[in-house]
């Protein structure tokens, strides 16, 4: 175990309130591919750039081409929570951390038992008919083909954030204040491209900041702790 990762178990050990700020290479040791790494959905081949078909404009224009792309490309049902899941559902319920804060909506964390997740863009897992508001779950939506429609004929919609579309303002509020609270900010998996998300970090006013992740990120975070090592074996050794 290296000395970064040494540190980073005694700082979990003497912190009480921790807050985890994740991203897709959270999921990426689950078989989910990575939106903007090297592989990822983003360097893949398809008719429209992932980015348009992903916009609220595209679902509205072209909702047969958004469902072909969502169903293939955005949903892992087969995917289950890796060591980096499993140990922050640990830390809950030791009562060690308050909040999982993700950019993911795979629903992973809660699969491992997590409790209080802050999900910024949505979940998979929840899907709603436009017209009259009934609920569905991922299996409708896999199991279905063409653009899903609700028993009244609305089409039901993944409580997904779209591109062109803001963020839920009570998710966002939680997260804010979940990482305000918190002694130890551990941010995983997450190159802080994406805002607003990104831009939750700035509310931190600990003394300690971890920073696990693969690839270089996109901001001077000074933190006090860099690992550079895949997200899961780091987990799995604290």
């Amino acid at each position: 175990m290296t000395e970064a990762v040494e540190t980073l178990k005694t700082w979990v050990q003497e912190s009480k309130a921790i807050a985890f700020f994740g991203g897709a290479g959270v999921s990426t040791e689950s078989g989910i591919p990575d939106f903007r790494s090297t592989g990822g959905l983003y360097h893949q081949e398809w008719k429209y750039p992932p980015e348009t078909i992903l916009s609220h404009t595209f679902y509205k224009s072209n909702p047969e081409e958004f469902f072909r792309f969502y169903r293939a490309k955005m949903l892992a049902p087969e995917a289950r929570p890796n060591a980096a899941h499993k140990k922050l559902a640990e830390w809950e319920a030791a009562g060690k951390l308050t909040a999982v804060v993700t950019q993911n909506i795979d629903g992973l964390h809660q699969a491992a038992g997590s409790k209080h997740v802050c999900e910024l863009h949505g979940s998979v897992h929840r899907n709603y008919c436009e017209r009259c508001g009934k609920f569905y779950g991922l299996d409708f939506i896999l199991n279905g083909t063409g653009v899903p429609r609700c028993t009244c004929g609305g089409i039901v919609k993944p409580d997904v954030v779209l591109y062109e579309e803001g963020l839920d303002q009570s998710v966002m509020n939680d997260a804010v204040d979940s990482i305000a609270r918190a002694d130890l900010l551990i941010i995983g998996g997450t190159s802080l491209n994406v805002w607003p998300a990104a831009g939750l970090i700035n509310y931190f006013r600990g003394k300690r900041l971890a920073l696990i992740n693969k690839s270089a990120v996109a901001r001077d975070l000074s933190a006090g702790l860099v690992i550079t090592d895949p997200i899961g074996e780091v987990m799995a050794g604290l």
